[in-house]
């Protein structure tokens, strides 16, 4: 391919320049991770600063040189941002708390200093500036308690103890604390904390939602729940949930599409299905996804706003925060050859003017477009893809990578991904499947994976491959299966189960035995399983399933691998462990086959830090460049 002028692996996949932007409660300033010492942190920018943004003008609030910081929020007050960090990918997150004022900043507190201890989520209680809710094992690793913290005195307190089942706490503003917890049968029973002990309110079939209904947002007042639902229909629409009837009555809903309900670890590649004021909870709008999103005003103010945003960008509206007032908003734009670029607008004056850009040394003109298409399995399934070929090259007979999103409770969208763009700008087509299983398509899609784990889903994406075949794309002696996570299960199916179909494979944090992925995970996710793993691929306790996971688990046929396999996995991983890595990698380099080990002693489940992610794509590049 000595055609191909490929984009500098530094520039795909180097900390954005800028991201993840928020504005304050009072729309003064912007918050936004920028880069410092190759690392993400936590920066403010004043709204009222005139010309283009830049670091060394702003204030710096986080000094982390070890790991990227990539979720955080805005205090109630405006006072201080409030930010979770791992090490090295452990997911044993805690909470900080960064001042924003100039004499208190790079002085972050570790509001949660307990060691081993993982906070799974944080939010704000209404009407109470200075007090969080949080949701951590600090009790017993097995146990997730909800507890509410005063910012100001730093008093912690447990408000909700978790019995010993997976749950999953709902802090209401001004009432009692709220819980999903599932039921012996599976259903998530929606319940109310009270006098130590779990009311009824409502039950969702645990067959319907492979995790609890998403999305769980209380109403300002206190009064009830908006929900993600799929009673009584294929799709997902907005519901609200009366605290103190149980009923559910429809909000919102689109008459084809579902509500965008990706999972909540996508937050930080998708923006989430509803639009909210972040200052006063106001439900501003929903976001449905068919091949393009599709956003509903549901506020008459937010009608204007969003007139006006959509006007400056050609772009899809991505993540988008507001003041209290909701007349300064800055809302970021994608396409699926622009990584992002965010503006800050005043409804009150008008003003609108483009902030930064993520990735602004990445000419658009160089990547390649998404096109989003559908190709019909073998049973009759409409299978969502995406096809991306290399810009400026002939469009046949490509060597091809079949790239396979995790989860498989996730999905693939015609939106900018740097994987995507790296693979093309290196003259490979890239070939992605929504396989049935993956989420947003309805609930009947999604059920027909149960039991399918390297039967149909696998079969999907043959047929997506054989249809890009068959229209002339793809080569298909040189075609290279890859993906992370379930991706990396699928990469290693791929080469175990049809191994005449690939001339490489890539897993990257994939599951070899899907028995040891159930029995290996925390403890206190083991009752969570019950609607997603359990379910779908079987129960490794339950003798006829034990027998079927291993059927259809990649340790089964490690003898049957012909191609040339790259393996790749974060040595802190707690989600995949790494053992299930080297037992691929043990197995068929004692056969003598073609095997690549590349291991990560500072990541996990995912690597964050830009310069794992230069050594991970540059050994994915040597790989495939030697065999494709």
């Amino acid at each position: 391919m000595s055609d191909v002028n490929p984009i500098p692996v530094e520039t795909l996949f180097a900390a954005p320049a800028f991201s993840g932007a928020q504005i304050s409660p009072d729309g003064t300033r912007i918050a936004y991770l920028a880069p410092w010492h190759e690392r993400l942190n936590i920066f403010v920018h004043d709204t009222e600063m005139e010309g283009p943004l830049r670091l060394e003008d702003d204030r710096r609030l986080t000094n982390d040189m070890r790991r990227n910081i990539e979720s955080y929020a805005w205090s109630p007050d405006g006072k201080a941002i409030l930010f979770l960090q791992d090490a090295d990918g452990d997911e044993n997150w805690h909470l900080y708390r960064a001042p924003v004022a100039d004499e208190e900043r790079l002085r972050p507190v570790d509001l949660t200093p307990f060691s081993g201890v993982r906070v799974m989520g944080f939010s704000f209680a209404g009407g109470e500036p200075e007090t969080i809710f949080i949701q951590m094992n600090a009790r017993n690793p097995a146990a997730i308690d909800l507890h509410s913290l005063n910012l100001a005195t730093g008093e912690l307190r447990m408000i909700g103890k978790d019995p010993g089942r997976f749950i999953y706490w709902i802090p209401i503003p001004n009432g009692l604390p709220h819980a999903f917890i599932i039921e012996p049968g599976g259903d998530h029973l929606l319940t109310r904390f009270e006098h130590e002990d779990f009311v009824p309110i409502a039950r969702f079939a645990g067959e319907d939602y492979p995790f609890t209904p998403t999305p769980i947002v209380p109403t300002p007042d206190g009064s009830g729940l908006w929900l993600g639902s799929n009673r009584g229909s294929d799709s997902t629409r907005l519901v609200k949930i009366d605290l103190a009837s149980g009923e559910e009555g429809e909000v919102d809903s689109h008459p084809v599409f579902s509500l965008d309900t990706p999972r909540p670890e996508a937050d930080q590649r998708y923006a989430p299905s509803l639009i909210l004021n972040p200052a006063t909870g106001k439900l501003l709008g929903a976001r449905y996804l068919g091949e393009r999103q599709v956003i509903h005003a549901l506020d008459t103010h937010f009608v204007s706003v969003l007139a006006k945003l959509t006007s400056l960008s050609d772009g899809t509206l991505g993540h988008i925060t507001c003041d209290a007032s909701g007349q300064h908003w800055v809302a970021e734009f994608t396409t699926d050859r622009d990584p992002g670029a965010t503006w800050f607008y005043d409804h009150e004056t008008g003003e609108a003017r483009l902030v930064a850009r993520r990735k602004p040394n990445l000419d658009s003109h160089q990547l390649s477009s998404v096109r989003p298409l559908n190709v019909t399995s073998r049973d009759g399934f409409a299978i969502p893809c995406h096809l991306t070929l290399p810009a400026d090259r002939d469009a046949h007979l490509l060597p091809t990578v079949l790239l396979v999103h995790g989860g498989p409770w996730y999905r693939d969208s015609a939106f900018y991904d740097p994987e995507v763009q790296f693979f093309a700008s290196r003259g490979y087509a890239v070939l992605q499947v929504n396989m049935r299983g993956s989420t947003g398509y309805g609930k009947a899609f999604m059920k027909a994976a149960k039991g399918e784990f390297a039967g149909r889903m696998h079969d999907d994406l043959i047929d997506a491959l054989d249809w890009a075949i068959a229209e002339g794309y793809v080569d298909p002696d040189r075609v290279a299966i890859y993906g992370s996570s379930y991706g990396g299960y699928a990469a290693l199916v791929g080469a175990s189960f049809t191994p005449d179909r690939f001339a490489a494979a890539i897993d990257y944090a994939g599951v070899a035995d899907l028995r040891a992925l159930v029995r290996e995970l925390p403890s206190f996710l083991r009752e969570g399983l019950m609607n997603n793993w359990i379910a779908y691929a079987g129960d490794p306790d339950i003798e006829a399933d034990n027998a079927d996971m291993l059927s259809r688990s990649p340790v089964s046929r490690l003898d049957r691998i012909e191609c040339p396999l790259l393996v790749i996995h974060g040595a802190q991983d707690t989600r995949v462990a790494i053992g299930q890595a080297q037992t691929v990698v043990d197995s068929l380099r004692n056969r003598g086959h073609d095997v690549e080990f590349l291991v990560n002693e500072r990541e996990g489940h995912w690597f964050i830090n830009q310069d794992s992610n230069f050594e991970l794509y540059r050994t994915i590049e040597a790989f495939l460049a030697r065999h494709l």
